[in-house]
């Protein structure tokens, strides 16, 4: 049952990531949120693959940072990837 705790954790840093970074209009509202419960779900079941227990603190500092981390990354890259094709679609069709 702990689990939901890291995927509720992991939404939550990946809503709070969506309205920290710039560009919420080139991203979907539900990404962050939704990749970061992913992301915490995923580091949390791997980690328990592997024999860490729910009392072991290292299970939730992975938990917390894996989801910050990938998160971050995921939405700068998205951001700047939606730039450029904008840009080059505008480019193409001449408007702008």
């Amino acid at each position: 049952m702990q689990i939901v705790l890291a995927i509720i954790i992991g939404a939550a840093i990946g809503l709070a990531a969506e309205f920290a970074l710039p560009g919420r209009e080139a991203r979907g509202a539900a990404v962050a949120p939704v990749l970061g419960a992913v992301i915490g779900g995923v580091a949390w079941t791997a980690l328990t693959w592997a024999g860490l227990a729910f009392d072991n603190p290292i299970i939730w500092i992975v938990a917390i940072v894996a989801p910050a981390v990938v998160v971050l990354a995921a939405l700068t890259l998205m951001t700047r990837a939606r730039a450029r094709t904008d840009a080059a679609e505008r480019r193409r069709l001449r408007i702008g």
